[in-house]
C-alpha cells in the first residue's frame, strides 16, 4: 500500500487515481514552531486577553475550541479606514523574523524521517486581517463605501502576506502551508463574488504563485461557502480546499473543476462534533461524505476545521478516521 504522502500527490495530479480515500490530514505534520508563528501568534494562551502585533484584542476562554479576535467601537485599532495610516502599523516581519530557524528546520527533519509531508502555517489571512483591524461590520460596508481607502489597506496588508509566505518558504521550505482566509458564511460568501475578485483575488495570485513557483503545496483553509469562487480559487493557485462545508455543492463543483483542485472537508461538524453526538451518528456522516463526493474524486474526508487534530470533543477524529478507513476496505 502506497504511503500518504505518495497517495496524496497522486491525488493532485489532473488524471490522478489514488488508490484510497485518505484519513484528514494524514499525510502531513504541521510546523508551529518558526520565528513567523512565535513573533505573530507565541502570545495566545487559553484563559487569557491578550494583543496581537496589530494591536487587535484576542480573547481565549477556558472553554473556547480557540482564540478570536474582540473588536468593539472602544478598542478597534481602526476606526476609520479613511485616515487607516495613522492608526495602523504593519508588523516588521523581516527585522523579527529572518533569524532563529533552527528549531523548525529539525522539526522539518523528523516529519520527512516519519515520511510525511511538512505543512507550515499562515493564519489571518487577508480579508480577515481586515475585520481584526475594524471589526466586521466596517469591513464589509467600508470594501463598497470607501474603495480607495480599502484598495489601499488590503495592498498593505498583502504585501505583509507576501513577506509572511516568502519568509516561510526562503527560510523553512516546507512541503506545503495551510493559509487561512474565511471568505464566506455557512450558505453565502461574505461579499459579492465579483467584490471578492475585486479586492483579494490578484493579491492570493502573487502569494501562492510565490508557493507554487518553490514547490510548494497551496492549501487553504476556508470552512465556508465559497462554491461561486471555487473556479478563481484554483486559477489563484489553490491546489487543496480544505475546510469545504457540505452546504457547497461539491459534487457540482467536483465536475466543473475536472481535477484542478482537491476539495477537503464534506463531514459537517454540527452533525459529528458535539458533547451528545454518538459514534453512530459520526460514523453515518462520515459515511455519507465518502459516498457522496469520493465517487468524483479529487477529495480528502476531514473535518472543516483548519488545523489537525482539531476535533472539540475526545474521540471525533478517531472515529473519523477509522470510518474512512472502513470505507476504504470495503472499496479495495
Amino acid at each position: 500500500m502506497s504511503a500518504a504522502k505518495d497517495i496524496l500527490l497522486e491525488l493532485l495530479k489532473k488524471d490522478g487515481k489514488p488508490e484510497r480515500l485518505l484519513k484528514e490530514y494524514e499525510p502531513f505534520e504541521m510546523i508551529m514552531n518558526d520565528p513567523l508563528n512565535q513573533f505573530c501568534r507565541g502570545n495566545r494562551q487559553k484563559g487569557k486577553t491578550t494583543y496581537d502585533r496589530w494591536g487587535t484584542c484576542i480573547m481565549f476562554p477556558e472553554d473556547a475550541p480557540g482564540p478570536m479576535p474582540h473588536v468593539t467601537e472602544d478598542n478597534k485599532v481602526c476606526p476609520d479606514v479613511t485616515e487607516w495610516r495613522n492608526y495602523v502599523k504593519v508588523p516588521d516581519l523581516v527585522a523579527n523574523c529572518s533569524e532563529g530557524w533552527e528549531a523548525a528546520l529539525e522539526l522539518k527533519e523528523e516529519i520527512h524521517k516519519k515520511g510525511q509531508l511538512a505543512m507550515g502555517f499562515m493564519g489571518t489571512g487577508i480579508f480577515e486581517q481586515c475585520h481584526y483591524l475594524m471589526g466586521f461590520e466596517d469591513t464589509l460596508v467600508n470594501l463598497l463605501a470607501e474603495p480607495d481607502d480599502m484598495h489601499e489597506l488590503v495592498d498593505a496588508i498583502a504585501e505583509y502576506r507576501f513577506t509572511y509566505a516568502k519568509l516561510l518558504v526562503d527560510n523553512l521550505h516546507p512541503d506545503a502551508i495551510l493559509s487561512h482566509d474565511d471568505w464566506g458564511a455557512k450558505t453565502s460568501l461574505f461579499m459579492n463574488p465579483d467584490t471578492w475578485r475585486e479586492y483579494f483575488k490578484e493579491p492570493y495570485r502573487k502569494i501562492y504563485g510565490y508557493m507554487r513557483d518553490n514547490g510548494v503545496i497551496v492549501v487553504h483553509h476556508a470552512d465556508s461557502y465559497c462554491e461561486p469562487i471555487a473556479e478563481d480559487m484554483a486559477e489563484v493557485g489553490v491546489q487543496i480546499w480544505q475546510g469545504v462545508l457540505p452546504s457547497n455543492d461539491i459534487v457540482a463543483m467536483q465536475k466543473k473543476l475536472d481535477g484542478k483542485m482537491v476539495f477537503m472537508g464534506g463531514i459537517d461538524a454540527a452533525k459529528v462534533d458535539r458533547a451528545d453526538s454518538s459514534e453512530e451518528e459520526i460514523r453515518a456522516e462520515v459515511r455519507r461524505a465518502c459516498e457522496t463526493y469520493a465517487p468524483g474524486g479529487h477529495f480528502i474526508p476531514c473535518l472543516t476545521y483548519g488545523l489537525k487534530d482539531s476535533g472539540i470533543f475526545p474521540g471525533v477524529d478517531r472515529i473519523i478516521e477509522d470510518e474512512v478507513e472502513r470505507y476504504n476496505q470495503e472499496h479495495a
